[in-house]
């Protein structure tokens, strides 16, 4: 119930913040659209007065009206402007560098820069069109013009904080859950373990046969890796530089000597040693859980194979299955805690893995490639030392 009301609460406060962003834009927009026309009223209004101002020179008897001076002189402070007469010559310009109207290539680009934000107007003397203005934005409103890209950004950035801050703290909450969990599974595994170790003991001193007794004290050697396993979880592990051939194949080996025979085993290895900084147990886990998924996605029938490459800097252990596959969109979605198709499943196996190979071993773990109903490969890869 608690969850079903904080999805509501998060769908509701996504729309909301929605809603007022397109609200914001929209304003935006208007204001940018209203403050545009009202520059193009101002530019008829200095046409206008230019068209007084010709007239009043052609009539050498009047002068200049007062209004009319005002206009040309006080209407254009900010606006960049280009007046062409009809032989296209620039006849006036304001707020424009005087360097760039003595190239004629700079002139045209001028022109097409204001033509493309706002619409030339004639200046006409009855029905001859004795000058074209041309007039671009002012710098207010090319400031304006950026001003939604500017919100966006903060609100983004304000977005992606938040959502850091949340996962962050879900993560801390998350690995505070699994250190407690696996502390106290180690716990509960170790006091039955120590009466089988004692067990055992008995069972030699009863002329049992050593068989039997060997493959005890294997299923008690296990055990303990599994208690140690266990317990190092929410500290950090110890690492040693390792062979990682033979600590790959050990692991493989214990697995297919206890897995079903309707399973084909092959590994492909190098002869040589390569070294990396590893905690054995640890790693032993992950090639446990990896393995194991790769058996439930071929339901306990098919190919499982493992190889081994390397380059200068790194070694790439594969893990290859012919099981179901797994959707494309499944690839990170995979190793998350909980995420799981077994009706069994906790989800935890591969999750566990990633933890171990990223934040532990500083290496990488992905699904390589897969295909659905011809089976996956997912890649380990560790820098080697």
């Amino acid at each position: 119930m608690f969850s079903t009301n904080r999805n509501i609460i998060r769908w509701i406060i996504i729309v909301s913040s929605f809603i007022i962003i397109s609200l914001i834009l929209w304003n935006t927009y208007t204001f940018f659209q209203k403050f545009k026309a009202e520059e193009r009223v101002k530019m008829n209004t200095w046409s206008v007065a230019q068209i007084d101002f010709i007239k009043n020179i052609d009539d050498l008897d009047k002068d200049v009206n007062n209004v009319t001076s005002h206009v040309l002189t006080e209407m254009t402070t900010s606006t960049p402007m280009l007046v062409i007469d009809a032989n296209g010559e620039v006849n006036n310009y304001i707020n424009i560098e005087e360097s760039k109207l003595n190239d004629s290539l700079k002139v045209q680009k001028i022109i097409k820069k204001f033509s493309n934000e706002n619409q030339p107007i004639e200046v006409r003397v009855g029905k001859e069109t004795i000058q074209t203005i041309y007039y671009g934005n002012s710098p207010l409103l090319n400031k304006l013009k950026y001003y939604p890209l500017a919100l966006l950004l903060i609100i983004l950035l304000f977005a992606a904080v938040v959502y850091f801050f949340y996962r962050s703290s879900k993560n801390a909450e998350q690995n505070k859950l699994w250190t407690g969990m696996a502390k106290e599974t180690a716990h509960q595994i170790g006091t039955p373990l120590s009466s089988l170790v004692g067990w055992a003991e008995i069972l030699k001193s009863e002329n049992v046969k050593q068989e039997y007794i060997t493959e005890i004290e294997k299923d008690i050697s296990r055990l303990q890796t599994i208690t140690e396993r266990f317990s190092k979880i929410g500290s950090a592990p110890t690492l040693k530089k390792t062979d990682i051939i033979e600590a790959t194949n050990s692991s493989f080996d214990y697995l297919k000597t206890r897995s079903s025979k309707l399973v084909n085993f092959e590994i492909q290895s190098l002869d040589k040693e390569v070294n990396v900084n590893l905690n054995p147990q640890l790693y032993s886990w992950t090639i446990e859980n990896l393995v194991k998924n790769a058996i439930d996605a071929m339901k306990g029938k098919g190919d499982l194979k493992l190889m081994i490459s390397k380059n200068e800097k790194q070694v790439f252990i594969n893990i290859s299955d012919t099981g179901k596959g797994i959707l494309k969109n499944h690839f990170q979605k995979i190793f998350e805690p909980g995420y799981t198709t077994k009706k069994r499943g906790w989800g935890l196996g591969l999750s566990l893995a990633k933890r171990i190979i990223e934040d532990y071993h500083n290496g990488k773990i992905k699904v390589l490639k897969s295909e659905i109903g011809k089976g996956t490969t997912i890649q380990i890869s560790l820098k080697t030392v």
